[in-house]
Protein backbone atom coordinates (compact mmCIF):
# COMPACT_ATOMS: atom_id res chain seq x y z
CA UNK A 1 0.00 0.00 0.00
CA UNK A 2 1.46 3.76 -1.12
CA UNK A 3 2.39 5.06 2.10
CA UNK A 4 0.04 8.22 1.02
CA UNK A 5 -2.58 5.82 1.83
CA UNK A 6 -1.72 4.69 4.78
CA UNK A 7 -3.87 6.76 6.96
CA UNK A 8 -7.32 6.58 8.96
CA UNK A 9 -8.85 3.91 10.84
CA UNK A 10 -6.85 1.00 8.67
CA UNK A 11 -4.08 2.26 9.54
CA UNK A 12 -4.51 2.61 13.37
CA UNK A 13 -5.89 -0.91 13.48
CA UNK A 14 -2.47 -2.14 11.83
CA UNK A 15 -0.47 -0.13 14.56
CA UNK A 16 -2.43 -1.34 17.36
CA UNK A 17 -1.84 -4.66 16.08
CA UNK A 18 2.07 -4.46 15.78
CA UNK A 19 1.99 -3.16 18.86
CA UNK A 20 0.69 -6.10 20.77
CA UNK A 21 1.88 -8.99 18.40
CA UNK A 22 5.60 -6.81 18.81
CA UNK A 23 5.12 -6.66 22.29
CA UNK A 24 6.12 -3.12 22.27
CA UNK A 25 5.31 0.69 20.84
CA UNK A 26 9.29 0.49 19.92
CA UNK A 27 9.24 -2.30 18.14
CA UNK A 28 6.04 -1.59 16.27
CA UNK A 29 7.26 1.78 15.27
CA UNK A 30 10.36 -0.19 13.76
CA UNK A 31 7.88 -2.68 12.18
CA UNK A 32 5.76 0.17 10.79
CA UNK A 33 8.82 2.82 9.60
CA UNK A 34 6.99 5.49 11.65
CA UNK A 35 8.10 6.88 15.02
CA UNK A 36 7.14 5.73 18.42
CA UNK A 37 4.85 8.95 19.07
CA UNK A 38 2.97 8.15 15.92
CA UNK A 39 2.15 4.43 17.13
CA UNK A 40 1.05 5.72 20.74
CA UNK A 41 -1.20 8.73 19.01
CA UNK A 42 -2.95 6.19 16.80
CA UNK A 43 -3.86 3.86 19.45
CA UNK A 44 -4.99 6.47 21.36
CA UNK A 45 -7.19 7.78 18.34
CA UNK A 46 -8.79 4.68 17.83
CA UNK A 47 -9.52 4.28 21.71
CA UNK A 48 -10.98 7.90 21.49
CA UNK A 49 -13.10 7.01 18.28
CA UNK A 50 -13.98 3.75 19.63
CA UNK A 51 -14.44 4.98 23.18
CA UNK A 52 -13.11 2.15 24.80
CA UNK A 53 -9.83 1.60 26.03
CA UNK A 54 -8.42 -0.82 24.27
CA UNK A 55 -4.90 -1.93 26.99
CA UNK A 56 -3.89 -0.96 29.95
CA UNK A 57 -0.49 0.72 29.45
CA UNK A 58 3.00 0.96 32.18
CA UNK A 59 6.51 1.33 31.54
CA UNK A 60 6.79 -1.90 31.49
CA UNK A 61 3.65 -3.95 30.12
CA UNK A 62 0.91 -3.74 27.95
CA UNK A 63 -2.14 -5.24 28.95
CA UNK A 64 -5.22 -5.95 26.70
CA UNK A 65 -8.91 -5.03 28.32
CA UNK A 66 -11.19 -7.43 27.59
CA UNK A 67 -12.74 -4.87 25.18
CA UNK A 68 -9.05 -5.00 23.50
CA UNK A 69 -8.85 -8.09 23.76
CA UNK A 70 -12.13 -8.85 21.46
CA UNK A 71 -11.12 -6.50 19.34
CA UNK A 72 -7.94 -7.09 18.71
CA UNK A 73 -8.93 -10.78 16.86
CA UNK A 74 -11.90 -8.23 14.90
CA UNK A 75 -8.78 -6.36 13.19
CA UNK A 76 -6.52 -9.41 12.35
CA UNK A 77 -9.79 -10.37 10.76
CA UNK A 78 -10.20 -7.27 8.48
CA UNK A 79 -6.49 -6.89 8.26
CA UNK A 80 -6.31 -9.92 7.05
CA UNK A 81 -9.08 -9.54 4.54
CA UNK A 82 -7.55 -6.05 3.09
CA UNK A 83 -3.86 -7.98 2.38
CA UNK A 84 -5.40 -11.01 0.79
CA UNK A 85 -7.60 -8.11 -1.37
CA UNK A 86 -3.91 -6.42 -2.31
CA UNK A 87 -2.18 -9.06 -2.68
CA UNK A 88 -4.64 -10.59 -5.30
CA UNK A 89 -4.65 -6.98 -7.11
CA UNK A 90 -0.62 -6.81 -7.26
CA UNK A 91 -0.81 -10.95 -8.25
CA UNK A 92 1.80 -11.81 -5.49
CA UNK A 93 -0.44 -14.52 -4.79
CA UNK A 94 0.99 -16.78 -7.93
CA UNK A 95 4.53 -14.75 -8.45
CA UNK A 96 7.31 -15.36 -5.56
CA UNK A 97 8.95 -12.61 -5.45
CA UNK A 98 11.16 -10.35 -3.03
CA UNK A 99 12.75 -10.55 0.49
CA UNK A 100 11.73 -14.37 1.94
CA UNK A 101 12.95 -14.97 5.71
CA UNK A 102 13.24 -18.31 6.99
CA UNK A 103 14.41 -18.88 10.32
CA UNK A 104 15.62 -22.66 11.62
CA UNK A 105 17.56 -24.80 14.01
CA UNK A 106 21.17 -24.97 13.21
CA UNK A 107 21.77 -28.23 13.39
CA UNK A 108 18.71 -29.82 11.69
CA UNK A 109 19.10 -26.63 8.77
CA UNK A 110 22.83 -27.75 8.30
CA UNK A 111 21.97 -31.60 7.62
CA UNK A 112 18.84 -30.94 6.02
CA UNK A 113 17.93 -27.42 4.42
CA UNK A 114 22.02 -26.04 3.42
CA UNK A 115 22.86 -29.03 0.86
CA UNK A 116 19.28 -28.47 -1.32
CA UNK A 117 19.18 -24.98 -1.03
CA UNK A 118 20.33 -24.48 -4.12
CA UNK A 119 18.13 -26.00 -5.54
CA UNK A 120 15.43 -23.56 -4.18
CA UNK A 121 17.43 -20.76 -5.08
CA UNK A 122 17.53 -22.10 -8.76
CA UNK A 123 13.71 -22.75 -8.67
CA UNK A 124 13.07 -19.02 -7.53
CA UNK A 125 15.88 -16.48 -8.66
CA UNK A 126 13.28 -13.72 -8.00
CA UNK A 127 13.27 -14.52 -4.40
CA UNK A 128 15.91 -13.70 -2.00
CA UNK A 129 16.35 -15.72 1.21
CA UNK A 130 17.19 -14.48 4.23
CA UNK A 131 18.01 -17.78 6.34
CA UNK A 132 18.93 -17.34 10.32
CA UNK A 133 19.78 -20.10 12.59
CA UNK A 134 18.56 -20.74 16.36
CA UNK A 135 18.22 -22.85 19.15
CA UNK A 136 14.73 -21.13 20.45
CA UNK A 137 11.14 -21.11 20.39
CA UNK A 138 10.70 -18.57 17.22
CA UNK A 139 9.90 -14.77 17.92
CA UNK A 140 8.43 -14.84 14.25
CA UNK A 141 6.40 -11.66 14.88
CA UNK A 142 8.64 -9.64 16.52
CA UNK A 143 11.73 -10.74 14.37
CA UNK A 144 9.96 -10.50 11.10
CA UNK A 145 10.65 -13.92 9.98
CA UNK A 146 8.32 -15.65 7.50
CA UNK A 147 8.67 -19.30 8.78
CA UNK A 148 10.41 -21.08 10.49
CA UNK A 149 11.71 -24.39 10.72
CA UNK A 150 11.03 -25.67 14.31
CA UNK A 151 11.54 -29.24 16.61
CA UNK A 152 9.58 -29.94 19.32
CA UNK A 153 8.24 -33.02 21.33
CA UNK A 154 5.07 -30.68 22.04
CA UNK A 155 3.86 -27.49 20.88
CA UNK A 156 3.24 -24.93 22.93
CA UNK A 157 -0.32 -22.85 22.26
CA UNK A 158 0.95 -19.75 20.26
CA UNK A 159 -0.23 -17.35 17.33
CA UNK A 160 1.49 -19.34 15.36
CA UNK A 161 -0.05 -21.54 12.15
CA UNK A 162 2.02 -24.75 12.04
CA UNK A 163 2.15 -27.58 9.70
CA UNK A 164 3.77 -30.98 10.42
CA UNK A 165 6.57 -31.69 8.30
CA UNK A 166 7.81 -35.19 9.73
CA UNK A 167 8.62 -36.88 12.74
CA UNK A 168 12.38 -37.55 14.01
CA UNK A 169 13.95 -39.13 17.23
CA UNK A 170 17.29 -38.75 19.49
CA UNK A 171 19.22 -42.27 19.77
CA UNK A 172 22.04 -42.89 21.78
CA UNK A 173 25.67 -43.42 20.86
CA UNK A 174 29.18 -43.14 22.20
CA UNK A 175 32.57 -43.87 20.76
CA UNK A 176 34.26 -46.99 20.51
CA UNK A 177 37.32 -45.53 22.71
CA UNK A 178 34.67 -44.79 25.60
CA UNK A 179 32.77 -48.49 25.10
CA UNK A 180 35.91 -50.34 25.43
CA UNK A 181 36.96 -48.72 28.64
CA UNK A 182 33.94 -48.58 30.24
CA UNK A 183 31.32 -50.88 28.89
CA UNK A 184 28.19 -51.01 26.77
CA UNK A 185 25.35 -50.37 29.26
CA UNK A 186 22.65 -53.52 29.01
CA UNK A 187 19.33 -51.22 29.94
CA UNK A 188 18.67 -47.86 30.33
CA UNK A 189 18.82 -47.83 34.64
CA UNK A 190 22.62 -48.74 33.71
CA UNK A 191 23.13 -45.28 32.10
CA UNK A 192 23.39 -43.54 35.45
CA UNK A 193 26.64 -45.40 36.07
CA UNK A 194 27.81 -43.45 32.43
CA UNK A 195 29.09 -40.01 31.88
CA UNK A 196 25.99 -38.69 30.20
CA UNK A 197 26.44 -35.82 27.85
CA UNK A 198 22.95 -33.98 27.51
CA UNK A 199 21.32 -31.22 25.66
CA UNK A 200 19.55 -28.83 26.75
CA UNK A 201 17.14 -26.42 24.79
CA UNK A 202 13.60 -24.89 24.93
CA UNK A 203 12.51 -27.69 22.00
CA UNK A 204 13.48 -31.11 24.01
CA UNK A 205 13.32 -31.82 27.77
CA UNK A 206 16.48 -31.92 29.43
CA UNK A 207 15.54 -35.52 31.03
CA UNK A 208 16.01 -38.71 29.33
CA UNK A 209 13.08 -40.37 28.85
CA UNK A 210 13.57 -43.55 26.47
CA UNK A 211 11.53 -46.02 24.86
CA UNK A 212 11.59 -49.63 22.99
CA UNK A 213 8.08 -49.01 21.26
CA UNK A 214 6.26 -51.35 23.62
CA UNK A 215 6.02 -49.71 26.78
CA UNK A 216 5.67 -46.03 28.20
CA UNK A 217 8.96 -43.90 28.18
CA UNK A 218 11.15 -44.82 30.80
CA UNK A 219 13.06 -41.68 32.70
CA UNK A 220 16.71 -42.21 33.10
CA UNK A 221 18.26 -40.18 35.83
CA UNK A 222 21.32 -39.08 33.66
CA UNK A 223 24.00 -37.34 35.01
CA UNK A 224 27.87 -36.21 33.55
CA UNK A 225 30.52 -33.77 32.69
CA UNK A 226 28.76 -31.85 29.89
CA UNK A 227 25.20 -30.04 29.42
CA UNK A 228 25.18 -28.42 25.79
CA UNK A 229 22.30 -26.54 24.17
CA UNK A 230 23.93 -27.37 20.79
CA UNK A 231 24.09 -31.01 19.04
CA UNK A 232 27.57 -30.12 17.27
CA UNK A 233 29.40 -29.53 21.01
CA UNK A 234 28.26 -32.46 22.49
CA UNK A 235 29.22 -34.62 18.98
CA UNK A 236 32.05 -33.14 18.71
CA UNK A 237 33.44 -34.06 22.69
CA UNK A 238 31.65 -37.38 22.71
CA UNK A 239 33.70 -38.53 19.53
CA UNK A 240 36.78 -37.57 21.81
CA UNK A 241 35.81 -40.51 23.80
CA UNK A 242 34.10 -38.31 26.85
CA UNK A 243 30.71 -40.24 27.54
CA UNK A 244 27.21 -41.81 26.06
CA UNK A 245 24.74 -38.79 24.27
CA UNK A 246 21.07 -38.80 23.69
CA UNK A 247 20.86 -36.75 20.32
CA UNK A 248 18.88 -36.32 17.09
CA UNK A 249 19.35 -39.02 14.67
CA UNK A 250 20.15 -36.72 12.09
CA UNK A 251 23.32 -35.00 14.35
CA UNK A 252 24.99 -38.67 14.05
CA UNK A 253 23.58 -40.99 11.18
CA UNK A 254 26.48 -40.05 9.57
CA UNK A 255 28.88 -40.83 12.04
CA UNK A 256 26.94 -44.15 12.94
CA UNK A 257 27.01 -45.28 9.25
CA UNK A 258 31.18 -44.70 9.09
CA UNK A 259 31.25 -45.86 12.29
CA UNK A 260 33.01 -43.67 14.11
CA UNK A 261 30.32 -43.51 16.70
CA UNK A 262 28.40 -46.61 17.64
CA UNK A 263 25.27 -46.43 18.98
CA UNK A 264 24.12 -47.71 22.46
CA UNK A 265 21.26 -49.35 23.07
CA UNK A 266 20.01 -50.13 20.18
CA UNK A 267 16.28 -50.95 20.63
CA UNK A 268 16.20 -47.70 22.88
CA UNK A 269 15.31 -44.05 21.77
CA UNK A 270 13.30 -41.13 22.47
CA UNK A 271 9.56 -40.56 22.17
CA UNK A 272 9.04 -39.36 18.78
CA UNK A 273 10.11 -35.30 17.88
CA UNK A 274 7.78 -33.36 15.70
CA UNK A 275 9.14 -30.94 13.03
CA UNK A 276 6.92 -28.26 12.15
CA UNK A 277 6.85 -25.46 9.78
CA UNK A 278 5.20 -22.41 11.94
CA UNK A 279 4.11 -19.08 10.45
CA UNK A 280 2.24 -15.85 12.08
CA UNK A 281 -1.25 -16.37 12.00
CA UNK A 282 -3.02 -15.07 9.21
CA UNK A 283 -5.43 -15.98 6.84
CA UNK A 284 -3.15 -15.07 3.71
CA UNK A 285 -0.59 -17.43 2.42
CA UNK A 286 1.42 -15.16 0.63
CA UNK A 287 3.37 -16.69 -2.42
CA UNK A 288 7.02 -16.73 -1.24
CA UNK A 289 5.78 -18.57 2.07
CA UNK A 290 3.67 -20.86 0.13
CA UNK A 291 6.87 -22.00 -2.39
CA UNK A 292 8.90 -22.66 0.26
CA UNK A 293 7.12 -24.81 2.17
CA UNK A 294 5.72 -26.64 -0.79
CA UNK A 295 9.41 -27.61 -1.26
CA UNK A 296 10.33 -28.13 2.19
CA UNK A 297 7.49 -30.96 1.87
CA UNK A 298 8.88 -32.17 -1.14
CA UNK A 299 12.85 -32.26 -0.67
CA UNK A 300 13.26 -31.98 3.12
CA UNK A 301 10.00 -33.99 4.33
CA UNK A 302 11.23 -37.52 2.67
CA UNK A 303 14.93 -36.98 3.68
CA UNK A 304 13.50 -37.27 7.18
CA UNK A 305 11.63 -40.21 6.71
CA UNK A 306 14.48 -42.15 5.47
CA UNK A 307 16.83 -41.39 7.92
CA UNK A 308 13.92 -41.99 10.14
CA UNK A 309 13.37 -45.34 8.62
CA UNK A 310 17.31 -46.25 9.25
CA UNK A 311 17.22 -46.83 12.58
CA UNK A 312 14.01 -48.62 12.09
Amino acid sequence: MRKNLESGVLHAMRAFLCVIDSGSFTAASEQMGITTAQVSRLVTELEKRLGAKLMQRTTRQRVLTDVGADYLERCREVVALVEEAEAHAAGTTTKPEGRLRVQCMANFGQHYVAPAMADFCARHPLLTVEYTTSQYVPDLLARGVDVSLYLAEALSDSALVSRRLGTTFSVLCASSAYLERHGAPQSPTELQSHACLRLVNPSITPDWHLTDGTSPATLVMANGPLIADTPEMLLDVVRRGAGITLLPLFSVIDDLKSGRLKRVLPGWRSPDIGVYALRPSRQFLDARTRVWLEWVEERISPQIEADAAYFS
